[in-house]
């Protein structure tokens, strides 16, 4: 499942793999699990969609573990989860030390009112789940533009319907962590109907919501394509960001095949002190075990550390 399903797919490219060459410590099939799989200075994450979609729920998580990560992203892959598949799923994380950071799903937009109670229902049920999961943040997007309501009001019911949110997870935590609502925009390649495409857009109503459990989902692969300028926006306004997601432009792959420099991003990131999550969202161009271990050494690299 794709945490999209109401914007296009992703369009997958060939091009040339930077870590293709890399060598994956562990033999096809091995459940081990390295020791100290990260130094980092934030917390390194995948999101699952995209990688090992042919493999069972707890083999993925095996295979996340063998790149070294303790940390994965959902998009409502529990949805149709029996009471068994959640405790498959938890006994399997629980073995390898991962935990579920974040979580997406939500079918109803922000930017129209009238979807506002089927957003607060939407987000009952997900914060059930995620209980079940020891997950304690989600992911909302606006939605597409309301055909004839102006962009103000638009915009508006973003604020209002992130402040009728917080109002349901006010103080609420989840494995000892304060639940977040987290806003996220797309690009407007991706999705030309979708309303919130600007990062500089959505800081703005992330600070008028003005709640501790309200942030922003820094996409760098979507704000490269809308709008560009990426460090000089996470540098103004890294106290409202709690999650970044990693992929390269063109093609949403691993970093180093395209655009965006990745180095000087994980940079800024360890000189700023950033302490939320840093996620993976690409889909790799080679083997992906050797390539989301590629990527996490150059995070922990240019971040100063170990």
């Amino acid at each position: 499942m794709n945490r999209r399903t109401f914007t296009r797919n992703c369009a997958v490219a060939a091009v040339a793999a930077t870590a293709s060459t890399y060598e994956p410590p562990f033999a096809e099939g091995s459940s081990v699990v390295p020791e100290a799989a990260q130094d980092a200075p934030f917390k390194l994450s995948v999101m699952l969609w995209t990688v090992f979609r042919d493999l069972p729920f707890e083999r993925r998580l095996e295979k996340v573990a063998e790149a070294g990560y303790k940390n994965v992203e959902l998009v409502g892959e529990y949805q149709k989860w029996s009471e068994e598949d959640y405790t498959r799923a938890n006994a399997k994380r629980k073995e390898l030390g991962i935990s579920f950071d974040a979580t997406a799903g939500i079918k109803h937009s922000l930017t129209n009112p009238a979807d506002r109670d089927g957003l607060l229902a939407d987000l009952r049920e997900a914060l059930i789940s995620m209980e079940k999961l020891d997950c304690p943040s989600i992911i909302l997007l606006s939605g597409n533009v309301v055909p004839g309501m102006a962009r103000e009001a638009q915009h508006q019911s973003c604020i209002d319907g992130l402040k009728a949110a917080a109002k349901l997870v006010e103080g609420r935590k989840i494995a000892g962590e304060p639940v977040r609502l987290l806003l996220e925009t797309i690009d407007p390649i991706e999705n030309p109907k979708y309303f919130l495409t600007s990062a500089n857009e959505a800081f703005e109503i992330v600070k008028a919501v003005n709640h501790p459990q309200v942030e922003f989902l820094y996409d760098f692969f979507h704000e490269q394509i809308a709008e560009g300028n990426l460090i000089d926006k996470l540098e103004k306004n890294i106290a409202h960001v709690a999650l970044v997601h990693i992929a390269d432009v063109p093609g949403r792959h691993e970093p180093g095949t395209g655009e965006i420099n990745y180095g000087s991003i994980f940079r800024k990131l360890g000189e700023l002190k950033y302490r939320g999550t840093v996620a993976m969202e690409f889909l790799p161009t080679g083997d992906p075990v050797a390539q989301l271990r590629a990527a996490r050494e150059m995070a922990i690299r240019a971040a100063g550390g170990k």
